[in-house]
């Protein structure tokens, strides 16, 4: 286990790892509290137009992973409900208001080893705005599901095969 807190903050003791329930937990040596490091809540907005291509964002310079594409996503903030977040972080990413569908997706992020997510991705339609990169990204656009870019998290590859596949399973349908 990697250590990456060294203080307790309720009371600011030294933090050790001691084995609790089978697993090794972060303990504070002053007033015994378990740091629990539990994970961090994200979102993503898939969108798709009338031909089926997915709305993606192009990560900014001052961004992590910059210069790679990305589902529009954020995070939770701490009082806010995850409908609500999913909406909230499209619109400062993309300008455009969306409506919740459904959930597509639950997965654990593992591609940063000091931040573990776990990523919700909801089904979404557009409502109203203007198409325009913001917050985190510099470049919105429409990609086929086969043809895009370069992206910045392995979860986003893995949502993106499950559209394929969803997509590979109505094609036979529709001719």
């Amino acid at each position: 286990m990697q250590q990456r807190y060294q203080f307790c903050p309720y009371c600011g003791g030294k933090l050790y790892v001691e084995r609790k329930a089978e697993r090794p937990r972060l303990t504070c040596q002053s007033c015994g509290r378990i740091l629990y490091e539990n994970p961090i809540v994200g979102v993503a907005a898939v969108v798709r137009n009338a031909e089926g291509k997915i709305l993606l964002g192009k990560r900014s310079e001052t961004a992590s992973y910059a210069g790679l594409w990305c589902i529009p996503c954020g995070y939770v903030e701490y009082d806010e409900e995850v409908r609500q977040a999913v909406c909230r972080e499209f619109y400062e990413e993309t300008g455009l208001e969306i409506v919740v569908k459904k959930v597509f997706a639950v997965l654990s992020n593992f591609h940063n080893p000091l931040v573990h997510t776990v990523g919700i991705w909801f089904e979404s339609e557009i409502v109203s705005g203007c198409l325009e990169a913001g917050d985190d990204l510099s470049e919105v656009g429409y990609f086929a599901l086969h043809e895009v870019p370069p992206l910045a998290f392995p979860t986003d590859q893995i949502v993106l095969d499950m559209l394929k596949s969803e997509q590979e399973k109505i094609q036979p349908l529709i001719k």
